[in-house]
């Protein structure tokens, strides 16, 4: 698996499902916390997708750390760097059976990511699953650490 389609692994996109078993004033606080990361996560995801690294470098957190599946780390200076090169083109990069919990200061992001595209010129296509961590900081929420499995077996 590339850089590249870790990258997208380690990013979010769409639907949300925030679970919550929080008190009522609490609960709507967590809600809305997770309406805000999922849809910062989402941004990320499209941000990665058009290889938008101005948005990328807003949302990454100065020492972001994605861990993939084969144990490899990553900087925010090395998915900035991939995007620049634009090695990866994406046909689909939809994900399902998201969460978003919230715990405090400190949100994440899981889901089970489908990716089809090329990476540099060769055809890619697997399903994963990912983990992305927000803190909220004095900037607001930033993606501060990600984590993505080995791609799943394929389907019979």
């Amino acid at each position: 698996m590339s850089l590249r389609a870790s990258l997208v692994a380690a990013a979010g996109a769409s639907l949300i499902l925030a679970a919550g078993t929080v008190h009522s004033s609490k609960s709507s606080s967590a809600r809305d916390d997770a309406d805000v990361v999922a849809a910062l996560d989402e941004k990320y995801q499209a941000a990665v997708k058009a290889n938008d690294v101005a948005t990328m470098d807003k949302i990454l957190a100065d020492d972001f750390v994605l861990v993939t599946g084969t144990g490899k780390a990553y900087r925010k200076s090395d998915l900035l760097q991939e995007a620049r090169s634009k090695s990866t083109v994406y046909e689909h990069q939809e994900d399902s059976q998201r969460t978003v919990r919230v715990w405090g200061d400190t949100a994440v992001v899981t889901a089970r990511l489908w990716v089809k595209g090329s990476s540099e010129g060769k055809p890619v296509e697997y399903t994963l699953w990912f983990s992305d961590t927000y803190v909220r900081t004095s900037k607001g929420w930033r993606y501060v650490f990600g984590q993505a499995s080995l791609p799943l077996p394929k389907a019979s």
